[in-house]
Order: structure tokens, then sequence, then C-alpha cells
């Protein structure tokens, strides 16, 4: 950097929007050059590597991890993406957001490598990614997890080897980076896989192409319903293997308050990092993982930040399950959502679980109208009670108008959630003490 005045945080990242002639641009020969450049390529960044990858269930699972490897001491980094309200957020040391000092030294190590001999031009993820990966390396945690950001094989992310690989889930998201054929997606999220390791299959219902490429490149698969299990249902046993093939058995665990295939799915991962597995440490872990914008009640408004019609059903199931607790109120459901996503389907099923809908605008290139979502309810005979230039303003309009048993879900979007929470944190001076986990 040039400017004499010093760099905020905010000013890096307003730079790194701009640096790129594109937001989005799939591929690793840029990547690696500047990982290279770095020494990201020639010792791990720790001991331990656990690469998430799918299109739902990635952020519960880094969590569920995340949580396991402090409960049993371990030093832990986590990387994850997007964020809902501050960036740091995209990066936690031993559980803890990295500060602006860190995050921009990451960035400054980067901007350093990729000018280098000839310059290398980088995306906005692909500076954080190898950003956040130079501060993980400062301090070499003993368990490093790290959440793909869009696909898995050409993600940059992928410029690192795990130790262990986790594919969550695949369903259609992104279609104009990935497509819509669903065996494709899933050899890309596959694409996370190394040769001769452990390749966790969190999902019964994955696609032929990620077990195809499994086989193919001869990795360790431990998939859900075969070599690992969990059942019950508000305390749940798990039975899974580990690295030797030796049975476990975990029973009495809490409810996360989190998909119950991704905590399966954390677990068996977990394990076969070669860790010594405490039941009383996993207890805790379940019982105290947080995850913001995940089925998060606070008082009557439920903020989830499902965004395709995979997310959007599960949020639709969970909602079904505890309708006891709404009484006789209505659920209203603040919907916001970006331009590419499959507002349709998202549509289709919550409806049968929402009462009646308040659409708002998101700014920016990607942002959607509040009208267009109303008109895409409306044609399916649904309720619009009303359109709301973003959310804030939908917020204040639904709290104006809902009577005292209703409840609002707020949805579609991370940026429509991350618009509430962060004003909620505003009003309570930082943080909002009556949030609630999942119920």
């Amino acid at each position: 950097m040039t400017d004499d005045a010093p760099m905020t945080l905010d000013a890096w990242l307003a730079r790194l929007e701009a640096a790129h002639p594109v937001g989005i641009d799939l591929g690793l020969d840029r990547v690696s050059k500047v990982a290279e450049r770095m020494g990201l390529l020639q010792a791990p960044i720790a001991e331990r590597v656990i690469t998430v990858a799918g299109t739902n269930g990635k952020g519960s699972t880094v969590a569920m991890l995340e949580s396991l490897a402090l409960k049993h001491g371990l030093s832990v980094a986590a990387y994850t993406s997007p964020h809902l309200i501050r960036y740091n957020e995209r990066l936690r040391l031993d559980g803890v957001e990295a500060d602006d000092e860190l995050l921009m030294a990451g960035f400054a190590a980067v901007e350093q490598a990729r000018l280098q001999q000839e310059p290398v031009s980088l995306t906005y993820f692909e500076v954080g990614t190898l950003g956040a990966l130079w501060a993980i390396a400062q301090s070499r945690p003993q368990l490093a997890v790290l959440e793909v950001g869009l696909g898995g094989r050409l993600d940059a992310v992928n410029v690192i080897d795990p130790n262990v690989a986790v594919v969550t889930t695949v369903a259609q998201d992104h279609a104009a980076f990935l497509g819509n054929d669903i065996q494709v997606i899933g050899r890309e999220k596959a694409g996370i896989m190394r040769s001769d390791r452990p390749a966790v299959l969190g999902s019964q219902t994955l696609p032929r192409s990620v077990h195809e490429h499994a086989a193919q490149i001869g990795a360790r698969v431990h998939a859900l319903g075969q070599d690992f299990n969990h059942q019950g249902k508000e305390t749940w046993a798990w039975r899974g293997r580990d690295a030797l093939q030796a049975q476990i058995e975990l029973v009495d665990l809490p409810d996360p308050h989190l998909p119950r295939d991704n905590a399966a799915t954390a677990l068996q991962a977990f394990v076969l990092c070669d860790i010594a597995v405490q039941a009383d440490a996993c207890r805790r872990a379940f019982a105290e993982v947080q995850l913001a914008g995940r089925m998060q009640w606070h008082g009557q408004w439920c903020l989830d930040v499902g965004h395709n019609p995979h997310a959007a059903e599960y949020l639709a199931r969970r909602l079904g399950e505890c309708s006891g607790l709404r009484g006789s109120g209505r659920l209203l459901a603040l919907l916001g959502m970006l331009d590419d996503k499959d507002a349709e389907g998202v549509m289709a099923a919550l409806a049968p679980v929402v009462d009646a809908w308040v659409t708002v605008s998101l700014s920016g290139e990607r942002g959607r109208s509040a009208e267009d979502l109303a008109q895409r309810l409306e044609h399916r005979g649904l309720t619009v009670l009303h359109c709301a230039d973003d959310p804030l303003a939908g917020a204040e309009w639904l709290e104006a108008h809902m009577e005292e048993q209703d409840q609002v879900l707020v949805t579609g979007s991370f940026l429509t959630v991350g618009a509430i929470l962060q004003q909620w944190q505003t009003e309570a001076g930082e943080r909002p003490a009556s949030i609630e986990g999942a119920r």
C-alpha cells in the first residue's frame, strides 16, 4: 500500500472489493501461485485440517467441530463465510473473532506476495481466504476447520490439503457458477477429497457422483447411515468408527439445536483426526454450541439465513415441529433475497408454515426488489401484507402491525438476517441479551 494514512479494516475491504474485475472467479491457478509465494504450501498451517463443503449445513458443522475442539482443550481456528455483521466473524481463533490488526496483517501479507515477480489479480474472497490461512499458520493450532465458500474443487480454500474432508449436503444453489446438474455439483464439492485420506459424507441422499469421485481417487469414505449413525430425539446416541476402524459409541448427547445429521457428521470428522474423544467433552460441546442466524429466536422473532429450497425445506420442517409453541398466532415471514437465488423454490418450501408475508428489497448488484418477491408470492395465491425498501423498514412495519400472538420469521439471505441482528445489537449497546437458541 502506498497511502501514508494508516489503513483501516473497512478501507482494506473496500479496496479488495474493487481490485478484481469480477466478484467470483473460480480456479486455483492464481490463488495457488500466491499461496506458494506466501509459504502456505510448504508446511501445514495446523496440526490437523478439516475442510467442509456442501450446499447447506457447512456453517453448523464448522461450529460444532470448533465446539468439540474447544471442549477437548485443543487450540482451534475456524474460517467461515459469509459473515452476518462484521467481517471479523469469518476467522475465529480459539472461539474468539480475529481482531482488525490480525486480519489487516494477513491482507498485507497477501498484497506483498501477489505483487512479487509478475503481479497476480485476486478476488475479494481469495485475498480474504489467503489472509486467513496466513493468520492461522502464524499460531499453527492443533486443529483448523475451513469452510468452502462456493463449490469445492476450484474454491480458494482447496489450496490446502485437508486431513479430513467433509461433504454435508448437495443441492442446487449458485447455478450461475455450478450449473443445475446435481451430478456435476456433487463432483465439484467432492473435489476437496484427497487420496487415501478420510472423506466424511454427511447425507444419505448425496448424488452418486460424490461416491464415484471418492472411489476414483481412493478416499477413505465414512458415510452417514453406513459407517456412522445417530438416533434419538431429545437426547441422542452416536455410533461410528475411528481411523483404525475401532467402533465408538456415545450416548446421552444433548440436542445442539442444529441439524442432527450435521452434528453426527462433525463428530465423525472429529474422531477421524486421531483425537481421544471424551464423552463429557462431547456433551458440553453440543450443549453449548452457538451459531447466529440459524433457527435463532429473539422473543417472538426467529432468524434463519436459509436462502435455497433445501435449506427452506429443513426450516419449514423445524418450524412445523415447534408449531405448538405459537398458540393461536400467525407466523409472518419477512423475506429478502438476492436475485441469483431460487425464490420460487424457497417460497414453495415455506408456504405450508407461513401465514402471510412482508417482502423487503436488498441493495447491491445482486439485490432483488420487494416488488419482485411480492409478485411471485401473489402469483402463488399467497398473502403479501407489505413491501418495504429494506429489512429494517420491513421489521419496523411488522412491529407496528403484528398482533400479540404473532411470530415473525426473518429469512432469505445473510443480508436480511444480518441487517436485523445488527440493529438489535445497536439497540442493546452491543449484543441482545435476550437472544435464545433454537427451540
